[in-house]
Parts: C-alpha cells; structure tokens; sequence
C-alpha cells in the first residue's frame, strides 16, 4: 500500500518537465444529474481546468436527466462496465454503493495529502458528516474530531451542498395595508426583512398561511385577485423523497426523530419512529397543509411543483431549496423576480429555544474502484480543483452553493446570491437522513405511508406506526437492531 500510495502522489504532485509529447490524456468520466450545479462544473472545468501533472486531463460529465438518475447509475456499477471514473452520488446512497465495492474509500490518500485534509478541516461538519462518512458519524461528533480522524471513514466531498429555506413575496409581507391588517388580526408583524425570518416558528407560519388564503375577487396588496391565491407551501409529496425531506424537521423539531444508524446495533425503532414527540410534528405538518394549493392534498406537491407555483405568483411564502433559487430571481422564468426575498425556515419552539433542524440536502462525488493509479491522482486532483477557494467562489457566483467555511466567511459572500445567508445560517441546523443500503425500501415505504396521511386515508399516528413495524423488522432481518 506504501508504494501505491507514493506512486499516486507523486503523480498528482509533480509537474512533468517533458515537452507536451510526454504528456498522456486522461479522461475523468463522471455520472452527474443534469441540472445548473454540474453544468457549471463542467464548463467551468472546460475553460480553466489544467491537470497540476502536466497531463492532458478532460473532464467529461454524463448528464443524466434527475428522474433517471439513480436507475441509470446503479445499472452503470452493477453492470461492470466500469464506465466511470467519478460519480456524483445522493448521501443516503453512500452505504449502499460502498458495500458492493463501487466507491473508493479515501483515507491512506487524506492521510499521505496534507491539501486534502486541509479542505475536510475546511469543510462544515454537517457536510462531512452527511457527505462523506460511513459508517455515518453523526456532524456532532466530527466537530469534535475537527473533521479528520483516521478512525473516521471518507468517501466523498460536496459537489454540490444543498439546505431548505423561506422564499416569500416581499411586496406582500411589506405591504402597509396588508402589515395593518395582519397586525389588527394577530398582534404581531409580518415579517419584512429577512433578518426577521430569525424568531419566526411554525404557528407563525400557520397564521401568514391563512391569512394570506385569499379566493378569487377578494383584494391583495390592493389588487383583485382573478384567480385563488395561498399562503404557504411545502413539499409534500410521494415521488423520490419529497414528503420525508420535510416531515424529518418536524420529527427534530419537536424532539422526535428517525433510527439513529449511527448507533447501531443499539438504536431502537418502536417507540422512536412513532414516539408521541414524532406524531404531534407530523400532525402538525399536515395541519398546515390546509393553506396549501390543491395540489397538496393529491400527494403530489415536491419541490418542482411549488416552485412553479410561486413563480407564477400563486403563493405567498414556500420552503424550498437554495439550488431551485436561481430561476425564481430569473425575470424570464418568474412572474415574482423582482418582488421575492429569502429568509430562515421557520423553526418550534422547544425547551425554550427555537429548534430549525432539517434535513440536508445536496450530492457528494465520489471515486470508483476500479481506477488505475493515474486516475486515480488526476481525480484527487480534480477535487482539490473543484473545492479550491477559487473555483468554490466562481461557484457560489454562478448561483451555486460552497461548503467550505473560508468561502463562507468571505465578508462578501452574503452579496454574491440573495439566498445566500440564509443558506449559510440554515447550515448549523442540518442533519441527514439513514445511509445503510436498506435506505431504498425504508424510504419507498415511508413515503407510501406518508402519502397516505396526506391524502386522508390515515392518522399520523397509524402511518407512523405502520412505518416503525415495518422499519423495525426490515432492519432486524438485517441484523442492525439488536
């Protein structure tokens, strides 16, 4: 392994000093979801990449549509086909792919790398924990690390880091008729400046909810309305892992929460997943449906959905993600362009505090197994690229998002997006989902049930209780329980 390893970094390291004849070409093949993030990594890479080893180096990205995303990658590595170098990977994929021997496990090259350590210890703990490790450690728990350890196992970095937060109409939560109003109605403010986002709580939100619920006819910010407007939204939906990406705040928040995978085989199911705690968030998630579109009632309102909505001006407030941000501040997409503002996620009130836990978001990429040693330094090399203080700036410029801490304490970095303090300020609050390979049936079961709470065909508490039977026999017949 040592003389692996200092093949590898002499190759990564070094500059060769032939003529470009000498040079060999490399191509780093990577699988990534089509979307801004990844388009930018690669035209961003076309224009400035220059591999450190002298070495014609191409990134070349396969852009697969989202809804085929992971089909398409599972199919890749199961086939043997060995067609990627690289790969963009959603976090609660990681155990599942690492145990079939896909993903290269990277800590004797973090240990034998001081610049690839210095970009963990950069990184925020959140990111790392959720991104990178398996088995998961909790971002606790790498915070007390400084985020490296060699006992800690290291797969990934971000590509793209991702958080949920309020995106609301400024002219209507500004408006002084409608501030009057909503004042005489509930003796408290609307919330006009993001900064006053900071102590808004769920109830809170209930009440923007139906007090901007307007029908047809009825005024707005001093306009007729010619169609139904609402007041908020959220995803609340059965595709992909909609509805648990929202619900699991609502289980922090209110003191609940999922199987702890990090302290398996000790963690407990029954009594967790459907805890009193559990039940009265979920309950309250779905009462605040009510101030919804329709279309939340179907099981069919994911983040695209609500997205659209507000950008045709149909909703007042909605808690969506930083990289769905771009398009809604876009006057060729948006009706709301010039009128949208972004603050914190509201939160609930617990033991005193305001509680904001949420669930991350965002896609790590990774290496594959099967690289010979040259790739294997022109890919390391490609991550010190992509998470350099440079390329993370163009980045966040670009309407992305950076997970390194330098770049988010840049004085300056709050200017370059209108989203991005309220990204950077959600951070601290995220946490993620299970990573063990029985994620895929855990997760398609739960958001069966969830829909079913949804839609009214159950309470929260027999969804819940559905959920932790099922949870707690798939992960025994996997002996993770004890």
């Amino acid at each position: 392994m040592f003389n692996h390893l200092k093949s590898v970094l002499l190759l990564s390291g070094s500059i060769l000093a032939g003529t470009a004849a000498t040079a060999e070409d490399i191509t780093i093949r990577m699988a990534a979801p089509d979307w801004g993030p990844t388009r930018f990594m690669q035209d961003y890479a076309n224009e400035t990449y220059q591999a450190p080893s002298g070495n014609n180096v191409k990134l070349e990205i396969d852009f697969i549509p989202w809804p085929n995303f992971f089909d398409r990658v599972n199919a890749s590595l199961n086939s043997g086909e060995q067609k990627y170098q690289m790969l963009v990977s959603d976090s609660q994929w990681l155990g599942t792919f690492i145990e079939a021997g896909h993903f290269l496990k990277l800590n004797d090259y973090i240990a034998a790398d001081e610049e690839l350590q210095a970009i963990i210890k950069d990184l925020h703990p959140a990111l790392v924990s959720g991104y990178s490790t398996y088995p998961n450690v909790p971002a606790d728990k790498i915070a007390e690390l400084g985020n490296y350890s060699p006992d800690v196992n290291y797969y990934g970095f971000p590509q793209f880091p991702d958080n949920y937060f309020t995106y609301y109409r400024n002219d209507l939560f500004c408006d002084e008729g409608e501030n009057a109003a909503f004042k005489a109605a509930y003796a408290s403010e609307l919330p006009c400046d993001p900064a006053a986002w900071k102590s808004v709580t769920w109830d809170d939100w209930g009440n923007y909810g139906a007090f901007f619920t307007r029908s047809a006819g009825e005024t707005l910010a001093g306009k007729t309305l010619d169609s139904d407007f609402y007041g908020i939204a959220y995803q609340a939906a059965k595709p992909l892992d909609f509805s648990t990406m929202q619900v699991n705040a609502f289980f922090w928040q209110w003191g609940g929460g999922i199987w702890d995978e990090a302290n398996e085989p000790n963690a407990l199911v029954l009594g967790v997943v459907n805890s009193d705690e559990n039940v009265a968030g979920f309950e309250r998630f779905l009462e605040l449906l009510e101030y919804s579109p329709p279309i939340a009632k179907t099981g069919q309102m994911g983040i695209f959905e609500i997205q659209d909505l507000y950008m045709q001006g149909k909703i007042a407030a909605i808690v969506d993600w930083a990289a769905l941000a771009s398009p809604v501040i876009d006057p060729a997409s948006s009706q709301v362009s010039e009128v949208t503002s972004f603050g914190l996620m509201p939160g609930n009130i617990r033991n005193g505090e305001l509680d904001r836990s949420a669930n991350l978001g965002g896609q790590p990429f990774v290496l594959t197994t099967w690289n010979n040693d040259n790739v294997i330094a022109e890919a390391i090399d490609v991550v010190k690229w992509w998470l350099s203080e440079e390329t993370q700036i163009a980045a966040v410029k670009a309407g992305g998002q950076s997970g390194l801490m330098s770049v988010m304490n840049n004085p300056d970095y709050d200017s370059w997006a209108p989203w991005n303090a309220a990204y950077r300020q959600s951070l601290p609050w995220q946490k993620d989902l299970w990573h063990v390979p029985e994620m895929f049936e855990m997760l398609t079961q739960q958001q069966e049930e969830f829909d079913r709470a949804i839609t009214g065909q159950v309470s929260a508490r027999e969804a819940l209780d559905a959920i932790a039977e099922f949870q707690d026999e798939l992960l025994r017949d996997a002996d993770r329980l004890n």
